[in-house]
């Protein structure tokens, strides 16, 4: 006999003290000026409650109360538009819905799902649409771990539905619920439909969260162990830990996008959330083309099954895009508190100051530096203050992270442009890009003269990699950065000018440049370097180095040493085969010691 499950839209339930009467207003426009509408005849709004705007229902949100006069940032184009169109309240906040479903997805600002969003054929977003965030047809396979009279709380797990081979989703109690589990239905089910009674209530799998509002947790943990990126610059140089925060400036044609997108690809996150916030849409199209077809390293399954994509491009109503932020944040915390390491990237940060200026001016706010809003430096922090290492709420015991990376687009390349300069006071990290470096085709372009890492990760390196790690690493740095100090005398002097010990110096930081630090992401081999690969390509380059001057010391002459053509195999070093490359280093090490004994 089959029973018909009565279905529900669950919410997740305000905290004691928050409890509000939903009361739903019908107003009138009585201002249009682009994204910001103004309404009056709307008593009982909000800050931040959601608005239909027009006869076509269009998605807004209140960002400010004046009297009896309503403002609202409309997230969708305001073409057509009259004084005088209706408007709705709805009276809650902009949620997002949280369950299976969301990974592999392709979501819009808002968290509408792109391929539901055009109609008749159209190319375009049509306008109004309003489709369900999660399907609410699809059914999952709901297992259970609790039992009928177990006693649960906030952010217990209650049972498990597999959503590809990559991850397992967590179903947990939600926020605010305590009680005892009084009925269980495992089995194939919707997101609304109930899977676990507590107390009579039944619970779904989908959640609803407010956008702005970050997530609970039990604690916050110190930061640790380091995200690994693949990439030798950054794991060398500036690690940045599960949890942190990093962002990478660079001016247009630096590699910001290619690097964000390697970080998605070849770190070693759970669950990736990319949110292309403003960026050119041929850019974000070969995101939505690209992240399909690639493999994930981990599983051997498409990497889309643990990424989830948020395209908000530069031809998008600008409102989105702070939206688009806000979704992915909380999409990233929603998968953290089932236990998961979660990455975000966000391309680009400056997109959104650009919208938070456009709606900000809109609403003759008095202007700060640049013209930006005087509420940046604020907003930017309560969206990198979202990242951490925390210990999740209910049982089992486990530990998530979101790791916060975005890219910044300074004007010019400019770095003491408002978003930059407040950035880096938020972030760990420090990412530069340099656009000499990338005209010299040096990627990734990152600046290791200007770049830091505020993250103190060697002990981690030294315990799990090599207890070589740290000093050699050490030793990178002092050799680089003294051949910064070189290259100036050389552009103005020549190399002949410097002395053989110098010129060694000069050798060893090329060999750093160019056949460590420089990576190809569009080298199948080479776009990632797990480190036990890099820590022996930098013990190769630093014997390399104690060879030169050994031979140096025996009286042979500079030209010859530095001029030996064993050295042009450190260049191959990014060809080992990945099972080979104790033995490759070994090798190597052993030629270029023969070679510069025998000089």
């Amino acid at each position: 006999m089959t029973t018909t499950r009565p279905r529900t839209e669950p919410v997740e339930p305000r905290r004691p003290g928050q409890a509000r009467q939903v009361t739903t207003d019908s107003g009138r426009v009585v201002r249009i000026s682009g994204p910001v509408v103004s309404a009056t005849d709307l008593p009982h709004t909000r800050l931040f409650d959601v608005v239909r705007v027009g006869i076509e229902q269009l998605l807004g949100e209140v960002i400010k109360l004046d009297g009896d006069l309503v403002v609202m940032q409309v997230f969708e184009d305001t073409t057509g538009l009259q004084v005088g169109d209706p408007v709705v309240a709805t009276g809650e906040p902009l949620y997002a819905e949280l369950g299976p479903g969301l990974l592999g997805g392709i979501l819009d600002g808002t968290q509408r799902p792109l391929t539901n969003l055009s109609t008749d054929g159209n190319l375009y977003i049509a306008r109004g649409a309003d489709p369900p965030r999660l399907d609410r047809d699809q059914r999952w396979d709901f297992r259970p771990v609790v039992e009928v009279g177990d006693r649960v709380g906030p952010g217990d797990l209650l049972g498990s539905v597999p959503e590809g081979r990559a991850v397992e989703h967590r179903i947990l109690v939600p926020t605010g619920i305590t009680g005892v589990v009084t009925a269980v239905h495992p089995g194939p089910a919707t997101v609304v439909d109930p899977v676990v009674d507590i107390d009579g209530h039944p619970v779904a799998m989908m959640r609803r969260w407010p956008l702005r509002l970050a997530r609970p947790v039990a604690n916050r943990l110190p930061l640790t162990v380091p995200l690994i990126t693949g990439q030798r610059v950054l794991d060398l140089l500036f690690p940045v830990a599960r949890g942190g925060s990093a962002i990478i400036p660079g001016g247009f044609g630096t590699g910001k996008t290619v690097l964000e997108q390697a970080l998605a690809k070849f770190s070693n996150a759970d669950v990736v959330v990319y949110v292309g916030c403003g960026e050119r849409g041929n850019e974000l199209t070969e995101v939505l083309e690209e992240f399909p077809g690639v493999t994930d390293p981990r599983t051997g399954a498409p990497l889309m099954e643990r990424t989830v994509l948020i395209a908000n491009t530069s031809n998008m109503p600008v409102a989105a895009r702070e939206a688009s932020i806000y979704s992915g944040i909380t999409i990233a915390e929603y998968y953290r508190d089932q236990g998961y390491d979660v990455a975000m990237m966000a391309d680009s940060t400056s997109r959104w100051g650009e919208a938070l200026r456009e709606v900000s001016s809109r609403l003759e706010e008095m202007p700060a530096e640049d013209g930006y809003p005087a509420y940046l430096a604020t907003r930017l922090a309560g969206f990198y203050e979202r990242a951490g290492a925390v210990q999740c709420l209910g049982t089992p015991e486990r530990t998530g992270s979101v790791t916060i990376v975005g890219a910044v687009s300074p004007a010019g390349g400019d770095f003491s442009e408002p978003i930059t300069q407040n950035s880096l006071r938020l972030a760990g990290c420090f990412w530069a890009l340099d656009t000499a470096l990338s005209r010299q085709r040096h990627f990734p372009a990152v600046n290791w003269l200007r770049s830091f890492s505020q993250y103190g990760l060697d002990a981690w390196f030294d315990r799990e990699i090599g207890p070589d790690w740290s000093p050699l690493r050490r030793w990178a740095a002092a050799a680089l950065q003294d051949e910064g100090a070189l290259q100036e005398v050389v552009s103005l002097l020549g190399v002949e000018a410097l002395a053989a010990e110098q010129r060694i110096t000069l050798r060893i930081g090329q060999a750093l440049r160019e056949d460590l630090l420089q990576q190809s992401s569009f080298d199948d081999l080479d776009a990632s370097c797990p480190p036990q690969r890099l820590l022996a390509m930098l013990r190769v380059v630093h014997e390399a180095g104690a060879a030169m001057r050994s031979a140096l010391q025996q009286g042979v002459a500079i030209t010859d040493i530095t001029a030996a053509s064993v050295l042009a195999e450190l260049g191959r070093m990014r060809r080992w085969p990945p099972d080979d490359i104790d033995d490759s280093a070994i090798h190597l090490t052993r030629r270029i010691a023969e070679e510069m004994s025998s000089l």
